[in-house]
């Protein structure tokens, strides 16, 4: 194992090769027991090695004091830190590992939220956690897995207590009405579906935690036996985009911008979030097209048809920035109760949102595109280099299907419920 003795800086850091493929250690000339340690894969530690005396026998404990990300300076403080206690006769890999110890399930996710909301939990696509899938996380930690195993040790967590812990969810123990920050409830049914993505969430978390030290591995979600979650493929049929159209038309004096995000998630396909975020410097009028800088899978280009521009054109610029704004015009208006009172006044409490996504999907599928243009229209697609960096206006078929699917959601929510046989092909 290579050793280096060397003032540890920035420059030095940042100097080091990604991935050495060796273990490097450098120690640090200005302050004794200051070190950084690189492993094979490139992963990155600062660290304090001290001296301490027990039973007549000498240990060297070292003892992580911040990540590869963290200014050198910042790191050397707090190394500095656990020398002063070290030399006042405290054992701080001790009271670490005591600490670990101690740690409940409640407090390791309290942990977790905390790296989330800090942008410190990344995703399978490479990107931190959005807000708004941190308080989904939140919902699921305080409505389930505190109540059922929150008092576990971490660290000692077995399978059995996260099987027993998916029993009680999938059936039901875990149910009732919560209060939320929206001055609302929050009705949570639990059952095997709820069950399985807690257990995910579960095993995410420990995931997490395990490369930081705070528990040790295996993971005890892996094994354990849980309902597989199934797709939903709820989609609307003429008649029932019909009875939408009505009751969009019926509220729209009422919930003016929850109507229009609406029927803009509708004519396009966006994801309730993506619509009720949008900001008109993200609209490319002349291309076609919105050019979302953050989605649930990263920046995307979403192509729009005639009738979904038509709409964004229409409608006034109640903000600079959104165009659906909150009353203080500073961020996005919270719209998802009042659409789903849309729904709800449709006859169509079993949908919401998304469902009008697969909708849009299930029209285009039935024109007779291909999962690669449908998955282009959705925002899918997993584009080559050439389309992701040099391509910027959205081709001129694509921008067709976006017209002619777009063009017959719109005339099925224009045309009355009862009416509605069947929409042909346009």
């Amino acid at each position: 194992m290579p050793v280096r003795r060397e003032k540890i800086t920035k420059r030095l850091i940042d100097s080091l090769p990604s991935a050495p493929g060796e273990e490097l250690v450098i120690w640090d000339t200005d302050l004794p027991g200051f070190g950084y340690r690189v492993r094979p894969s490139g992963n990155g530690t600062y660290f304090v090695r001290y001296q301490i005396w027990e039973g007549g026998k000498r240990r060297d404990p070292r003892v992580r004091v911040a990540g590869a990300n963290a200014p050198p300076e910042e790191a050397r403080k707090k190394a500095r830190e656990l020398l002063a206690q070290v030399a006042l006769g405290e054992d701080p890999a001790a009271a670490k590992v005591a600490e670990k110890a101690a740690l409940t399930v409640a407090d390791l996710c309290a942990e977790y939220l905390r790296a989330a909301e800090a942008g410190l939990v990344i995703t399978r696509f490479g990107k931190p956690k959005r807000a708004s899938t941190v308080e989904i996380d939140r919902g699921r930690i305080t409505r389930h897995i505190v109540p059922t195993i929150g008092d576990k040790t971490a660290a000692k967590l077995n399978r059995a207590d996260v099987q027993i812990m998916v029993d009680r969810i999938g059936r039901g123990d875990t149910a009732g009405e919560f209060k939320t920050k929206s001055r609302g409830l929050a009705r949570v049914e639990g059952g095997p579906g709820t069950a399985s993505r807690v257990a995910e969430l579960l095993g995410g978390i420990l995931s997490w935690a395990e490369l930081r030290g705070l528990v040790p591995g295996p993971n005890p979600v892996r094994g354990i036996q849980k309902a597989r979650s199934q797709a939903r493929d709820r989609t609307l049929t003429p008649e029932e985009l019909g009875r939408l159209g009505q009751a969009l038309r019926d509220l729209n004096d009422t919930l003016p911008a929850a109507c229009t995000a609406l029927r803009l998630i509708a004519l396009t396909g966006l994801r309730r979030e993506e619509a009720i975020g949008l900001r008109w410097a993200e609209i490319d009028f002349g291309a076609s097209c919105l050019r979302l800088p953050e989605t649930k899978t990263g920046k995307s280009v979403r192509v729009i048809g005639s009738a979904a521009r038509d709409l964004l054109s229409s409608l006034p610029r109640y903000s600079a920035e959104f165009v659906f704004p909150s009353r203080d015009g500073q961020n996005s208006a919270a719209l998802k109760k009042p659409i789903a009172s849309i729904f709800d006044h449709a006859g169509l409490s079993d949908a919401r949102s998304h469902d009008l996504r697969r909708t849009f999907a299930s029209i285009a599928d039935a024109e007779g595109y291909s999962d690669a243009t449908i998955g282009e229209l959705l925002g899918h697609a997993k584009r080559g280099v050439t389309a992701r960096h040099y391509i910027v206006r959205p081709d001129a078929a694509l921008i067709a299907a976006a017209d002619k699917v777009s063009a017959r959601i719109a005339l099925a929510l224009s045309t009355s419920g009862a009416a509605v046989v069947s929409i042909r092909r346009l």
